[in-house]
């Protein structure tokens, strides 16, 4: 049997910490991540938590990465085992010649280690016990420790943990905490520098971060509200969304509080459920406010009959709709894609809903801002279609682009002076041909413009009515608005591959950051994808001629059902034996791994190979 190697590799590998839902270990870990950033190396950051408060597994998972790669890799290099319980699967999920990071205060029966990793045993509990007395201290500094002895055992420099423990706990009141935190991480240095051989992955100083910025996607898509000119929130807790809101409030009292009188020029309501909170988003949003509400599939579910109203009454309304594991209540700390077709038809009837697909907390930002204009533009709920995986992870990302001097696209709303100068008024009246009616605010005109808004069927000056022809005339328009909004939404990205072929592949939001790393290792194996990111629906026709022009089209998407590639069949009319699905709904986010295995295997089926480049 051939000796083991150590791996060896230089600011390219992936750290996983495996911990106990309470202990204090985000902290820590987070800080390990931070340090990486500020030795100037790209990191993807992850964090794999239960939906229970306290005891349940927790891991965090930090690729340091200096080409750039966002998205997890898959398989680790260095596991940080503190957690008993999930030993067996920590330790297999390790690389061939990867290295173990343990607790050694209590001798670790060798049976439970592996011939072809190198351990790396530490006594933290013994070590924290000599320096503190008091227990709960002695759990949370036993996780400064083990980044102390990470910083020896891969090069960080110190300075670099230490002055960000300066930076977290700065202040007079802070300063028992920081030096305690300094002890205890010195502490874990110096015993790995002494005691732990050096280990062959390591990391170097670099400049690789630039201007880039690190975040999550729900704190991003609250800013990007409030550039939008949103005022109104309203919203019911539910994981992953609960922090968007949060974020929004934090956001509007710095920028939303008027300098001179102190008064706040937003609103933000807690409301008793979903179905409150999505009625006051559009009793905003009818009123001409810039509303939106955050939540997640179980409240998206709880809200149809509203959001048919908005979609019939054509009230403007935002839906930040950030995805987790389903059905039911499922696996609420986790990601999927799984909200596509309830979004897009959301309510009873036919309904077509506009969904916008950010990538990254840059598109957050910048989809969420659009969201608004979109909504005010088209009149209709708009949904923002994020992930916990975007949502609740810190990204290394683009910062966002904010210019002082935008301009709200209201849409069109007739003022008093159109209608004192005689101005036909119709509700839902198409005077341009394009589906979108004007519309009027509450109060514009004393005599003129006022109407009767109503979830039951109308004509085009707001009247009741169940005359057959009136009701399709209605229908028919809200289907040429609906066309029209191909064009205003945000269109896909497209590119060729190096090299000719007919073969393509789809995918949407988050599936983004391991697709580019899957797509050059899939290019490195001689398979040649044409690459077609999707970014809102409708469709652009773009998108359907993308399809048209491959044989085959492997559509990437996190969820069972694959429903991406239903929403494209029903609504482009594409022969569904062109669509491949390529489908992952464990919870876990996505790997690059995972996706180069699928396409290989699928790309073998349909001998997907480079065309011959024509004679020139």
């Amino acid at each position: 049997m051939p000796a083991m190697r150590p791996l060896e590799r230089l600011n390219d590998f992936v750290v996983k910490f495996a911990n106990v839902n309470g202990s204090g270990s985000a902290s820590a870990n987070g800080l390990f991540a931070r340090s990486a950033l500020r030795m100037g190396v790209p990191v993807a950051a992850r964090n794999i938590f239960p939906s229970n408060i306290q005891g349940m597994p927790t891991w965090y998972e930090v690729r340091v990465v200096e080409s750039g790669w966002r998205g997890r890799r898959g398989g680790v290099d260095l596991a940080v085992a503190m957690n008993p319980e999930t030993w067996a699967a920590d330790v297999a999920e390790l690389e061939s010649g990867g290295y173990l990071l343990y607790d050694a205060t209590r001798p670790v029966n060798a049976a439970k280690l592996r011939e072809d990793i190198v351990p790396l045993g530490i006594p933290l509990t013994g070590l924290c016990h000599e320096m503190f007395s008091d227990p709960r201290q002695r759990q949370l500094f036993k996780n400064v420790m083990y980044v102390g002895a990470l910083a020896a055992l891969l090069r960080i420099e110190p300075e670099v943990i230490e002055k960000l423990l300066g930076e977290q706990y700065a202040g007079e009141r802070k300063a028992p905490l920081l030096d305690a935190n300094r002890a205890a991480f010195r502490r874990g240095y110096d015993f790995a520098t002494a005691e732990l051989p050096q280990i062959g992955l390591r990391m170097e100083r670099r400049d690789r971060v630039g201007d880039r910025i690190f975040v999550d996607g729900n704190s991003a898509s609250a800013l990007g509200a409030v550039y939008g000119g949103a005022t109104v929130c309203a919203w019911y807790p539910i994981t992953p969304s609960t922090s968007l809101a949060e974020a929004f409030k934090r956001y509007c009292s710095r920028m939303r509080v008027d300098p001179a009188t102190g008064r706040h020029r937003y609103a933000i309501v807690q409301a008793e459920d979903e179905l409150a909170s999505i009625g006051m988003v559009v009793g905003a949003g009818w009123n001409g406010a810039r509303a939106f509400t955050a939540t997640s599939g179980p409240g998206i579910s709880l809200m149809q009959e509203f959001i048919g109203l908005a979609y019939f009454a054509e009230i403007p309304a935002v839906l930040f709709d950030v995805q987790r594991g389903s059905p039911s209540t499922g696996m609420p700390t986790k990601t999927q894609q799984a909200d596509v077709l309830c979004a897009a038809y959301a309510s009873h009837g036919d309904t077509k809903h506009v969904l916008l697909f950010p990538e990254d907390p840059t598109e957050c930002f910048a989809m969420g801002a659009q969201a608004f204009d979109l909504a005010d533009r088209l009149q209709t709920p708009v949904f923002v279609m994020l992930d916990l995986d975007i949502g609740m992870q810190d990204w290394l990302t683009a910062p966002f682009a904010w210019d002082e001097g935008r301009a709200l696209d209201r849409g069109k709303v007739m003022t008093a002076e159109e209608l004192e100068a005689g101005r036909d008024f119709g509700r839902y009246l198409d005077v341009d041909g394009d589906g979108v009616p004007y519309r009027t605010y509450p109060g514009t005109h004393a005599k003129r413009g006022a109407y009767f808004t109503r979830g039951t069927s109308k004509d085009r000056y707001a009247r009741y009515t169940e005359d057959g022809p009136a009701y399709v005339d209605n229908m028919q328009r809200l289907l040429r608005k609906f066309e029209t909004a191909k064009d205003l939404v945000p269109q896909p990205a497209i590119e060729g591959a190096a090299q000719p072929t007919r073969a393509g592949v789809l995918w949407y939001g988050s599936t983004g950051a391991p697709m580019a790393e899957a797509l050059a290792a899939l290019e490195a194996r001689g398979i040649h994808l044409d690459r077609c990111r999707v970014r809102a629906f409708p469709f652009a026709d773009a998108v359907a001629d993308f399809v048209a022009a491959h044989d085959h089209v492997f559509v990437v998407e996190q969820n069972r059902d694959a429903q991406m590639r239903a929403l494209l069949v029903n609504e482009c009319g594409i022969a569904p034996e062109k669509l491949v699905p390529v489908l992952h709904y464990d919870g876990a986010p996505l790997t690059a791994r995972f996706v180069e295995r699928e396409i290989a295997e699928k790309a073998a089926v349909f001998n997907v190979v480079p065309l011959k480049r024509a004679a020139g």
